[in-house]
């Protein structure tokens, strides 16, 4: 025996890790790499001193470039594997390594378990030796073979073989001796040596041994039969090593069946055998052949009298266990741990498992079966006659047809052969009938019977026969089979395959069409396609059961296109598919695709983008300087996945980026990496980041709206006044001229002034004015411009193009560094028709770029982001208090900020006292309050004497769950539910002033000093009725009430209008809402102390009486955009909403079904002329709905080609407008063209310019419209760190429009779901800039930031209103409760109400019909295992998947479902309270994922708990909306897997109606779509909600009267 150093000996605790870290590299979790550097560290202490040298000449070799990175690991990992046998074998003789690691439990299951390997004669299952760690049955086999192998050599031809089979004999011999030595007082002795002897002799006919398997099963197979053991009966081996209980659950789970089996004769021809059946089972050869029939006797009994030997256990197996075990221990055996009850057995082969009925056994072979490399000499066969000259090359593989085929293992399990059984080097073989491969016949007749084909290297696709059949094959060691018909029994794992094929061309076509599509779009593609004959309709189940191979097929699929092409697996779909499914991409696949790849011709959605030379120089003079330079804000680079094949190549050193590397003797510029390792993953995690960017951990800046301090740079000047002082001010002396360096500088110059930071651009200033102090300093007010750099546009302004800001600062002239000059540049007086003519470079307005020439035309907010014109009156110098030779506009502004926030008191009132001084009104917040005005109150202000009644009871969570039933339900963790209004804040309480005091005589007090009497108004959910009087009341209906309460004016938000009902006159309580804003009205008292409703007094009565003679009509004769001041005092100081004059003519691009139109006719803004929507269906419904509109259905980009070419008409006759036409431009261009992108290059720059944004930009530069509005999705604006917003604002404000940006919530403006949208506003030059409209309803706050980061700094809008707001939250209850019950599927468009309205919500929405119809309530019909699913969702608040049971249901197409199976410890989530493991996949324990592990067909879809510990347990999906809560983003396809997964309806078996979704937006009961279900809910998902388009329309409307108001008045 070698001798080993003792150096060389490994402790147990370093065994233990390197045994871990094998386990990972053998299942492809790291990489060669990573396994070696691992294992390095892990021995570097336990090395022997040659090993060390050798590893030192390794290194040396490395770093002189004498091999490569590659050569140097394969070796290291030689070296090291060799110094672990060593050790191995060492810690073996020394005792160092316990013999308890092995679980054999005697000598002769010792034997056994080598006996039954397989040997595999292909490449693709021959394993590679990597010096694995000889476990201790390996090391003993070594030991023997080292004392005892000298015998039965001359049986044996060749030095190799000689070799091999001497150690197997050793093996088999020296275990033999063993068992002598230990039973040899039994008669039966010789009986059991010969058996053993036998089992060495077969080994020496095995050439080949697959170590793989010994790797993947030596160490498990040990363990588990243990478990054997005590399942047959037999006592346990007892060690003296420890297992934690989750190893042994982890090794237990994939079990082995019980004892092996005695062994059967072996087929002839036969070039590698077949493993042992298991126990109580028989071997393909045997059981399954037509000759097992006809077995003698002598076998039968032979069989039958060793089936007895393994299962009793008699003296032999007592005395072979007493000697193996330690005296010390107990002999009892033990009892099986709790767990062990939910542990399945699996087949140690195909790992299916044994008790499921699904498995299938092998029905045995055809009548008359031969081998397969006899059936294919027989002459049928052949192609050829033997007289060919030659034979080409793909001629020589032989290439047949089989049919009636079969496909199993080596226990006789039929087996798929593409679930990932080939890949892990398990043998599969089939059988079948072979014909000639221009044989088309399927049926059996005439094909050779042929058994035991292979083992499959491989399987293929070549192609589509027809676009729909692929033609699947099989590879062997001998020839390549093309499969025609499966057998009987075979049939569904064939089927399977062909579906998934087929879904994978179906995806593929699909994505080539729209890459950009979502889940639900390519769920809605999947189940309205028609599948070829002899196929299910695809469903959801289908895709996420093929989802690993359609993801594989699509990464292939964009392996072989253009490297510029777009990765088709960052798709927003696939991506979500990944996702749900948790799949792992590039691992190795043993499927190769014969021939070429899906040929789809791409019909593009649109054309190239038309452009204006504006908005394309624009875009062409900022990109050349940020192509592939965005280094500062992109997204922190990632790893590599590690596990992907792509990842464990090496570089190719062939393709252009390996050529540009350093170490291949290029520039290294390019910094990309090989072609042939680009990561999957990696490109899909990076897709993933792009979609939810957010800037974390950056440090925000407000967008501050106090002016900052410049710090500067004093320099060394001779400075000195000039001229005499103006005016003298107490120890100030003012100038009008200064020399600096004899230079003149006077009042209003403009300055630049040095910064103390040289990295900070120069400051530029106009100097305001100039003074001297007391101490002989000399100071000028500095009135800052601000740079475009240091706006929101960032990058992109222009460098000499400046901005106003209300920013000013007294600063020492000695900071003055030299004069500049900035000049104002106002639009042309024909800028209206400059829209689409270029622009020449004699327009720009600095002549000569010198450094000290600037320019500005527009003032900038920062706290908002908003560029308006310069105001009329801004630095008009005014005379008298405020002094002309030292008044500042940005001073003046500021301080009219600062008192717009203080209480400017009026009129103080006789009944004054010392101690409390009472006043007639108030100005606060630009609002006047006097007596008698009813105001918004903050909601925690005060409260009310009575407690309103409890909310009706819900339906509670389960308590005490049956985990066994809902093993998902521990999930349910958080106490929060998506959707609920549980956080949402009231609405504001509402107050009627009864007085105004205050203790200080000033004239302006902080609003805390201010305090007011108020009188309370009761809301009906504030009265003793509780929430249920509040959904069936108007949300405006209030109670009078004698309540008082002291309030300050900060609590004070607002103004409203309240009005006694009877005082309404002709008017309607809707009429008002819509003509005053914040409307409210009351007809009852209530009496807290009785819980009363009552009459109210005469003065109540009295509230909101117009005057005489003062009407509506009155006022629309006057013409006037506002009343005048005796008219107002009726309204409580409210101004009736006049009707506009003239309507904007509105053209509404990507306009879908109208809902930015619908919002702005409700507003009375708009009058829509026309509109642009490629989508027939929508372009069909806005035709329904505006029918004097001009709808075009041509591409947009097409049609402003037209127009710019001078064209009056489109090719179908519609007459086109022209410039000067429209006056406003609406419209939400999609943006997925860039939306993927994770860092722009020239391909993606060019994707970005052809945008339909820019498309979008230039239909304003041609039309140049009074008013511009974009609508977009919320991350619009953090795209690429908000570079997409700064562009199109950029362009926005080269054209000289004014604009801002912000966020909306839907939700805030009545409607019951949340929508965050992106809002970008522009207003003409001379127009009134909207504001963004306040809140009118209260809403959830979770969802209600919108705030957005650019540049590290934080914007709003200008809205006020975020605590809360005048009227309280929509429900769903109030949207949706009145419509009839339907059942799944229902597709009735048309039909009765069937009830009265409920709410006040629903009676606004049905509107004012005559004949009132129900239209759209229809809903998707979804298949029979999702709808099994939603019946089985109970109706509590917050349920979803998670309350899903656990149990077997009759779907309504009569199959059954299955139990989905825990089967493996879960790491993170642990086990149930009963001891259940909670992993659905070895993933769970943290090992890697095994095909054979998923389970369709589960009331609980699989891939749900498989990958819910890293989705936020994938709570929502399969949620039930809550009547009392709010709906998620209305999608354009309901799904519940979907991206918004609470679709289903509270109560019914269904999703969610386009009808409901068209409620859920806003949209009326009137209101018409057009198409099949699935295009009306896309309809309804793209639109914008009307409620918030009326809101922006009602701020439009503001600033268009407020102009009309001006030039009359002017």
């Amino acid at each position: 025996m070698v001798a080993v150093a003792e150096n060389c000996t490994i402790p147990e605790d370093v065994w233990k890790k390197v045994e871990e870290l094998q386990a990972e590299y053998k299942e492809e979790e790291i990489t060669l790499k990573g396994y070696v550097k691992r294992l390095r560290s892990l021995l570097d202490s336990h090395l022997m001193e040659t090993h060390r040298q050798d590893i030192a000449q390794l290194d040396k070799g490395l770093k002189d470039a004498e091999f490569t990175e590659g050569t140097y690991f394969k070796k290291l990992e030689k070296l090291l594997e060799s110094n672990l046998k060593l050790a191995a074998n060492n810690d073996k003789v020394t005792g160092n390594k316990k013999k308890s690691q092995s679980s054999v439990a005697s000598g002769k299951q010792k034997l056994s378990m080598f006996a039954y390997k397989e040997n595999s004669k292909n490449g693709s299952n021959a394993s590679t030796d990597i010096g694995m760690v000889m476990l201790p049955v390996q090391v003993k086999l070594e030991e023997i073979c080292e004392s005892n192998g000298h015998q039965n050599n001359e049986k044996m031809n060749g030095q190799e073989s000689n070799r091999d089979m001497k150690e197997y004999e050793r093996n088999g011999q020296k275990i033999k001796e063993e068992i002598n030595t230990d039973v040899e007082e039994h008669e039966d002795n010789e009986e059991e040596m010969k058996e053993c002897e036998s089992n060495g002799q077969e080994f020496k006919e095995e050439t080949n041994i697959d170590e793989e398997e010994h790797e993947n099963n030596g160490q498990e197979n040990n363990e588990e039969e243990m478990t054997e053991c005590e399942s047959n009966g037999e006592k346990p081996i007892e060690t003296n090593s420890t297992m934690t209980e989750e190893e042994k659950e982890m090794d237990t789970e994939d079990a082995a069946p019980s004892s092996p089996p005695p062994q059967k004769k072996q087929t002839k021809g036969r070039t590698a055998r077949r493993r042992q059946p298991q126990a109580g089972q028989r071997s393909i050869t045997d059981l399954f052949s037509p000759s097992s029939k006809q077995r003698t006797e002598k076998n039968e009994e032979k069989e039958e009298e060793d089936t007895d030997k393994v299962h009793e256990p008699d003296e032999k197996r007592q005395k072979l266990e007493e000697d193996t075990k330690e005296p010390a221990k107990d002999t009892t055996p033990r009892e099986k741990p709790e767990s062990q009850k939910w542990i399945v057995n699996r087949c140690e082969i195909c790992r299916q498992h044994l008790s499921s009925p699904d498995l299938l056994l092998y029905p045995g072979h055809p009548e008359g079966s031969v081998e397969e490399f006899i059936a294919l000499t027989d002459q049928r066969l052949s192609l050829f006659t033997g007289n060919e000259e030659f034979i080409h090359e793909y001629d020589e593989r032989p290439q047949h047809k089989i049919t009636e085929f079969n496909v199993y293992d080596t226990e006789g399990h039929l087996c798929p052969f593409d679930g990932g059984l080939i890949e892990r080097n398990v043998l599969l073989y089939f059988s079948g009938f072979l014909k000639p491969i221009y044989e088309e016949d399927p049926s059996a007749e005439g094909g050779i019977a042929t058994k035991d084909i292979g083992p499959i290297n491989e399987w293929w696709i070549s192609g589509f026969d027809g676009g729909e059949k692929a033609l699947i094959g099989f590879s062997t060691s001998y020839a390549e089979y093309i499969l025609m018909s499966a057998s009987e029994m075979y049939s569904p794992f064939v089927e399977a395959v062909k579906e998934k094929i087929y879904l994978s061309k179906l995806v593929i076509e699909f994505l080539l069409n729209d890459a950009h599509a979502s889940y639900e779009d390519l769920l809605n593609k999947l189940e309205t396609a028609v599948p070829p004959s002899g196929l299910r309709t695809i469903t959801e189940d289908s895709l996420l059961r093929h989802a690993q191979f359609v993801c594989d097929q699509v990464h292939n699929f964009d392996l072989a296109g253009e490297e510029n092409e777009d990765m088709l697996i960052t798709a927003p779909c696939i991506r979500d598919v990944i996702r749900l499914a948790g799949i792992t991409l590039g691992k190795r696949r043993a499927l190769r695709r014969v021939g070429p790849k899906v040929k789809v011709v791409k019909t593009p959605k649109w054309t190239k983008a038309t452009t204006t030379p504006l908005v394309r120089n624009m875009f062409e003079s900022f990109f050349p300087e940020q192509i592939d330079t965005d280094k500062e804000f992109g997204p922190t680079r990632r790893t590599r996945c590690g596990v992907c094949d792509a990842c464990q190549r090496n570089d190719c050193g062939q393709c252009k980026h390996c050529k540009d590397m350093v170490k291949f003797g290029g520039s290294g510029r390019s910094k990309q990496c090989c072609i042939d390792r680009r990561c999957p993953n990696m490109v899909v995690a990076e897709a993933d980041d792009d979609d939810n960017e957010e800037l974390v951990g950056i440090p925000l800046e407000d967008g501050t709206a106090k002016p900052k301090l410049h710090r500067i740079r004093r320099h060394t000047h001779h400075v000195a006044w000039s001229g005499k002082p103006t005016i003298t001010e107490g120890k100030r002396t003012y100038y009008n001229c200064v020399l600096i360096n004899e230079e003149e500088y006077f009042v209003n110059d403009c300055v630049m002034v040095e910064p103390d930071d040289p990295q900070t651009p120069v400051y530029i200033a106009r100097i305001n004015h100039m003074w001297e102090d007391g101490m002989g300093k000399k100071h000028f007010h500095a009135d800052w411009f601000c740079r475009g750099t240091d706006t929101m546009l960032g990058e992109t302004a222009d460098p000499l193009e400046l901005f106003l800001i209300n920013d000013c600062e007294d600063t020492l002239i000695d900071a003055i560094m030299k004069k500049v000059t900035v000049q104002y540049v106002g639009p042309p007086p024909n800028w209206k028709m400059l829209g689409g003519i270029p622009e020449k470079d004699e327009d720009y307005p600095v002549k000569e770029k010198d450094g000290t020439t600037y320019w500005y035309k527009m003032m900038y907010t920062p706290e908002y982001g908003r560029f308006e014109d310069i105001p009329e009156d801004y630095n008009t110098k005014v005379t008298g208090e405020q002094k002309s030779h030292r008044y500042c506009s940005s001073c003046a502004n500021l301080e009219k900020a600062e008192k717009r926030e203080l209480c400017v008191l009026g009129k103080k009132l006789e009944e004054s006292t010392q101690s409390q001084n009472r006043y007639a009104s108030v100005t606060y917040l630009d609002d006047d309050f006097a007596m008698a005005d009813c105001v918004f109150v903050n909601p925690d202000a005060f409260h009310f004497q009575i407690k309103p009644a409890p909310a009706p009871e819900k339906e509670e969570r389960m308590k005490n769950v049956d985990e066994e039933m809902y093993p998902e339900y521990y999930r349910k963790s958080s106490d929060h539910i998506k959707g609920s209004n549980e956080m949402t804040p009231e609405p504001f309480r509402i107050a009627r002033i009864l007085y105004i005091t205050s203790r200080s005589t000033e004239s302006a007090q902080s609003p805390s000093d201010v305090s007011v009497r108020v009188a309370k108004f009761y809301r009906p959910e504030n009265t003793h009725r509780g929430a249920v009087a509040s959904h069936q009341a108007d949300m405006n209906r209030l109670y009078w009430s004698e309540e008082e309460t002291w309030i300050t004016f900060r609590d004070i938000t607002g103004k409203c209008f309240v009005t006694f009902q009877d005082n309404l006159f002709d008017k309607t309580n809707d009429d008002l809402m819509k003509e005053l804003p914040h409307h409210f009205y009351f007809a009852e008292a209530y009496d807290a102390s009785r819980k009363a409703f009552v009459e109210p007094p005469l003065k109540a009565q009295n509230m909101g009486r117009l005057g005489k003679g003062k009407g509506k009509g009155k006022k629309k004769g006057k013409g006037k955009c506002f009343p005048d001041d005796n008219e107002e005092a009726n309204f409580q100081g409210f101004k009736e909403s006049p009707e506009v004059k003239h309507k904007l003519r509105t053209m509404d691009v990507f306009a879908g079904v109208g809902g930015l139109s619908e919002g702005f006719h409700q507003a009375g803004v708009s009058e829509s002329k026309w509109a642009i929507e490629a989508f027939e269906p929508a372009a069909l419904a806005y035709r329904l709905n505006f029918p004097s509109a001009t709808v075009f259905t041509d591409d947009c980009n097409g049609l402003l080609r037209l127009v710019m070419d001078g064209n009056n008409m489109n090719h179908k006759g519609q007459r086109l407008p022209q410039k000067g036409d429209v006056e406003m431009l609406c419209g939400g261009p999609p943006c997925q063209g860039f939306s993927g992108m994770n860092r722009f290059n020239s391909r993606q720059y060019s994707l970005f310019k052809n945008s339909l944004v820019a498309s979008y930009l230039s239909y304003c530069d041609y039309y140049r419209p009074r008013f511009f509005l974009l609508e977009n999705v919320r991350n619009f604006v953090s795209y690429k760190c908000g570079l997409v917003l700064k562009l199109t604002l950029r362009v926005l404000v080269k054209l000289g429009y004014q604009c801002t940006f912000g966020i909306l919530q839907a939700g805030n403006y009545g409607v019951s779901q949340t929508r965050r949208r992106a809002i970008i506003l522009a207003a003409a030059p001379g127009e009134k800039l909207p504001k963004y409209p306040e809140s009118t309803h209260a809403f959830s706050r979770r969802s209600s930031n919108l705030s957005v980061v650019i540049d590290g700094k934080k914007y709003v809008t200008n809205c006020q209103w975020t605590e809360s707001a005048p009227l309280r939250t929509v429900t769903v209850r109030d949207t949706m409760s009145d419509l009839p019950e339907i059942p799944n599927g229902h597709r009735k468009e048309e039909m009765s109400y069937g009830a009265e309205p409920v709410s006040h919500l629903q009676r606004l929405i049905r509107g004012n019909q005559y004949q009132p119809i129900l239209r759209d309530h229809i809903c998707k019909e979804m298949a029979p295992l999702v709808a099994a699913r939603i019946e089985h969702i109970p109706t509590a608040p917050g349920s979803d998947w998670r309350d899903l049971p656990n149990i077997v249901v009759t779907l309504s197409d009569g199959k059954e479902t299955k139990k989905l199976l825990y089967l493996h410890p879960d790491k993170k989530q642990g086990k149930s309270s009963k001891g259940a493991m909670r992993g659905v996949c070895p993933c769970a324990a943290g090992r890697a994922c095994h095909p054979m592990d998923r389970q369709y067909n589960t009331l609980i879809p699989w891939c749900l708990p498989h990958t819910g510990n890293r989705h936020n347990h994938w709570a929502g999906l399969y949620g039930r909306l809550e009547w009392d809560g709010f709906f998620s983003t209305t999608v354009t396809n309901p799904e519940p897997m979907g991206k918004q997964g609470r679709v289903l309806h509270p109560e019914q078996t269904r999703v969610v109606s386009v009808r409901e979704c068209a409620r859920s937006q806003g949209f009326p009961d009137t209101f018409r779509f057009f198409g099949t279900i699935l295009e009306k809910h896309r309809q309804v998902g793209n639109a914008v909600p009307p409620p918030m388009a009326r809101a922006l329309g009602l701020e439009i409307k503001k600033c268009i009267l407020q102009r009309e108001y001006e030039m009359e008045k002017s």
